[in-house]
């Protein structure tokens, strides 16, 4: 699980650090334009770790967004990671202007996690899902699953997932995060309700993508 609530992701503070040692040590050294552009990335670097609270729908049959982003791609699907069932796939892109954290959509216990070695095509593309590295978990709840896959992208070069199996997770709590441009596609049981459309915006933790 994630360690402490501070307000930037917990694996993030090296990269922090040494951003904005470099900026310091090009200031001590009086490279102006290279502290300028040192600054600069270091409140990028700064800005993608971000971890903020969020306050997650009390409405107990809600499924929430597991990433900020835009919603990319919405469709039934026979296939499925962990399951062997037809669900419905909702994809959520982020940029590196997102918050990368991710949280989970319903409240269950986590019963598997499998991770898939692969390529680092852009996050955006359709096969990205079968071909680029990515880790999913399947979220069970009385008869009710949900399967969470994160999916790295072109510069997105580690997944880090922070729960286990056996876990149980409350809706909107943190597991994990992908850095630096990724996506997470989330399969819904057939019968939900979807309640997002193509292209829209969606905040991880908060924004209901569908009701039971």
């Amino acid at each position: 699980m994630k360690p402490s609530k501070i307000p930037v992701a917990f694996e993030g503070i090296p990269y922090i650090l040494f951003s904005f040692f470099v900026t310091f040590v090009f200031a001590l050294l009086r490279f102006e334009i290279l502290s300028l552009i040192s600054l600069i990335i270091s409140f990028l670097v700064l800005n993608f770790f971000r971890d903020p609270e969020r306050v997650c729908p009390a409405d107990k049959d809600l499924i929430i967004s597991p990433a900020d982003g835009v919603v990319i791609n919405i469709a039934n699907t026979d296939k499925t990671p962990l399951q062997k069932t037809e669900t419905i796939r909702i994809s959520i892109f982020m940029n590196i202007f997102n918050v990368h954290v991710n949280r989970i959509p319903f409240e269950g216990e986590i019963v598997a996690i499998e991770y898939y070695p692969g390529i680092f095509l852009p996050a955006d593309k359709s096969s990205a899902m079968i071909k680029n590295e990515r880790n999913a978990l399947l979220l069970k709840k009385d008869n009710i699953f949900i399967t969470v896959v994160q999916v790295a992208g072109l510069l997105a070069r580690r997944i880090v997932c922070w729960t286990e199996v056996g876990d149980r997770l409350n809706k909107g709590q943190r597991f994990g995060l992908i850095q630096f441009g990724s996506r997470v596609d989330v399969y819904l049981p057939k019968d939900v309700k979807i309640l997002v459309n193509k292209n829209q915006k969606v905040v991880a933790g908060e924004t209901p993508i569908a009701k039971i």
